[in-house]
């Protein structure tokens, strides 16, 4: 959990430039999967590389987005858990911040619920992922709320931001 995980609200999207709003909206879906996606999306939108990384870098430092990476099927490459603990607000923040040190938790998120810290775990194997849980429990002291995947469905989400 980090600041930039609250900064962007979409009423700032008018705040953004045209290569920028072109960005969040045009490559939601389709982004380029080539050696250079960033010279692509430079050439479809007639600018340089280095100002569609720049745009990229700023949209990530605003908070409007997290990453540029695949959605990669749960569990179709290692193995992958939500998983929840009950955290004392004045523990909160360290807590997180103990969980976030493990490079396999790709979400962390606080919740309005009993279970207040809720995050996502993706590990090459199930041994490294029930090490990981198990470190998770014994260094924060709380025990966690495992939630395998039982059934998967498929939510294509995006926006139409209407830039182009």
């Amino acid at each position: 959990m980090s600041q930039q995980d609250t900064d962007y609200k979409i009423s700032d999207y008018d705040s953004y430039s045209y290569l920028e709003q072109c960005l969040l909206n045009d490559f939601q879906h389709n982004f380029p999967l080539s050696s250079q996606p960033f010279h692509d999306i430079a050439e479809r939108l007639g600018v340089e590389a280095g100002l569609v990384i720049e745009a990229f870098k700023k949209l990530q430092s605003s908070g409007a987005i997290s990453r540029v990476g695949p959605v990669i099927k749960p569990n179709s490459i290692g193995n992958s858990i939500l998983a929840a603990l009950k955290v004392p607000d004045e523990k909160l923040i360290e807590t997180a911040g103990m969980i976030n040190a493990y490079p396999e938790v790709n979400h962390n998120y606080e919740r309005e619920h009993l279970y207040n810290l809720w995050f996502v775990i993706t590990a090459v194997d199930k041994n490294r992922l029930d090490f990981i849980l198990e470190d998770i429990e014994q260094n924060t002291g709380y025990q966690l709320l495992r939630l395998p995947l039982l059934d998967a469905y498929h939510i294509d989400l995006g926006f139409d931001l209407k830039c182009t």
